[in-house]
């Protein structure tokens, strides 16, 4: 089965590709938002070099989110455009999952907390189990840096945090006992791709914001003062 995954919910743009054939790539393509400059163009060399076309795709995997609202949308209308030109099937996934399942790949155990930038000073996080299996504690929620790490200090338990959201506010999170923060800045396309290989298929992806946009936001605000 020819899997693509394609992962634009952080600052970060990243592709993923498995074949029927064994061959699997991951590739981080631009690190800095330009997501509709780079994804059409990365995808175009990535077929390319794996010598596929288009229409060789048997599923499209996809970041849903939390994450940037620009770029959720531009990684979730590229993958449904893929689905409705070539027939290909659609699988969801989330950043906090992948971030999961990529440290889970790492080797990291016990509780661990996905933590995705969400601006405006806050944070998009979710708990995990991480032993044989990686099981969600709870749902994803949105905090301030400084409300996870009272929480964690308060609660006194051993945890790790991961994602860009951990790396960007490291200095709240890293004063928590018992925590470790593990480098992590981009959701694991290869979780993707596992994810992509066995879950199943849905007619469409929906993405998971858990806030307005952020221009949204700020008109409410200028139209409030």
């Amino acid at each position: 089965m020819n899997i693509l995954a394609l992962e634009t919910a952080t600052p970060a743009c990243a592709l993923g590709l498995r074949t029927d054939d064994g061959f699997e790539v991951g590739w981080v393509v631009d690190d800095d938002r330009h997501h509709t400059e780079v994804l059409t163009a990365s995808l175009a060399r990535l077929l390319k070099e794996a010598g596929l076309r288009v229409r060789d795709l048997d599923r499209v995997v996809v970041d849903r989110g939390p994450g940037l609202f620009t770029g959720l949308r531009v990684g979730l209308a590229t993958a449904l455009g893929l689905s409705e030109a070539t027939g290909c099937a659609l699988v969801g996934v989330t950043s906090l999952e992948l971030l999961a399942r990529g440290a889970h790949a790492g080797g990291v155990r016990g509780t661990l907390v996905s933590v995705v930038d969400a601006r405006r000073s806050e944070v998009f996080t979710q708990r995990f189990r991480l032993d044989d299996e990686v099981t969600a504690l709870g749902e994803a929620e949105v905090a301030t840096p400084r409300a996870v790490a009272i929480e964690w200090a308060t609660n006194g338990a051993a945890v790790t945090f991961t994602g860009d959201g951990a790396a960007r506010y490291r200095g709240d999170l890293s004063v928590v006992p018992n925590a470790v923060i593990e480098e992590q800045m981009v959701p694991s396309v290869a979780a993707a791709l596992e994810l992509g290989a066995r879950r199943e298929p849905i007619a469409r992806v929906e993405a998971l914001y858990l806030r307005e946009a952020d221009a949204v936001a700020n008109f409410t605000t200028r139209q409030r003062s």
